[in-house]
């Protein structure tokens, strides 16, 4: 199944003609019927899944024109808690052919409201990873259950404190396919590291003032060690947080380093879907 490229080129394809549309005066002269498909209808809900006597209230995004199971990926947010913006890239991800779960690693759906606050729920989670992991593989086993999911295993993306989740989650040999980070802080939380032979790709700004290229190199000499296939890109003029158009406001209201790029978006995106593409859909 690739309708991941059959979308991706669809898009191309409109937007090259968008500028060459010409009225026609005269009907046309093929009696051929026009077969015109439907697009994606992404539909959400509450994904709720319970560990530790905690509940966790997720996002579950699909596409519900899409007859038969698909291929799942996990969604981790960034250090603010499971907001709109995890909830639109899992919307994203739904349109293409994925279900996507947007996981809460906080409980209830919590929100930091600021930056002091957001970082006492990250790093209370980075810092205790065997009830990180316990969450997010009661995630993965109920989403392994639901019916629109294929078998074939899964992947995960994250996002800042996600991108830190997902890159523990391939250093203690969870199971996934691949594990995505996008300028996510390069924190070693998993004590004993485990065998992980999948693909881990780390999209990087190279002016984030939050990863220390020593700290970048470790996780990913980390990752190669325990034979993943990793790849790490670098950004130029990129800086925290450059994938959410709302960086630039965060960083005005709480004076932070942050800013969106939308080249190093757009680029990071592109190479996560193909990503996707190459280890979750097999034809």
């Amino acid at each position: 199944m690739r309708q991941l490229f059959t979308l991706v080129c669809l898009a191309t394809a409109l937007l090259a003609g968008a500028g060459s549309v010409q009225a026609q005066t005269e009907p046309s002269a093929t009696n051929e019927t026009i077969d015109i498909q439907s697009g994606p209808r992404v539909v959400g809900e509450v994904f709720e899944y319970t560990t530790g006597g905690n509940t966790y209230s997720g996002y579950l995004a699909r596409n519900a024109n899409i007859d038969g199971p698909q291929p799942a990926v996990l969604v981790v947010h960034e250090w603010w808690g499971l907001d709109r913006y995890a909830r639109a890239r899992a919307n994203q991800l739904a349109a293409l052919g994925f279900v996507a779960l947007a996981v809460d690693m906080y409980g209830d759906g919590k929100q930091a409201g600021h930056p002091a606050e957001a970082k006492e729920y990250s790093s209370r989670v980075m810092q205790d990873w065997p009830a990180a992991r316990a969450r997010l593989e009661a995630a993965m086993t109920k989403l392994d259950a639901h019916p629109a999911v294929a078998d074939g295993g899964m992947a995960a993306i994250g996002y800042c404190f996600g991108g830190s989740v997902v890159m523990n989650m391939a250093l203690s040999g969870m199971p996934l396919e691949a594990a995505i980070s996008f300028h996510g802080v390069p924190t070693v939380a998993v004590n004993m590291p485990q065998a992980f032979e999948g693909s881990v790709r780390i999209h990087n700004g190279a002016e984030d003032g939050f990863v220390a290229h020593d700290d970048l190199v470790t996780m990913a000499s980390a990752l190669k060690a325990q034979g993943a296939d990793v790849e790490v890109t670098n950004y130029p003029r990129a800086q925290h947080g450059f994938t959410n158009t709302e960086a630039d406001a965060f960083a005005a209201q709480h004076d932070l380093p942050l800013a969106y790029n939308a080249a190093a978006d757009a680029a990071s995106w592109q190479a996560a879907l193909l990503t996707l593409d190459a280890t979750l859909n097999d034809d």
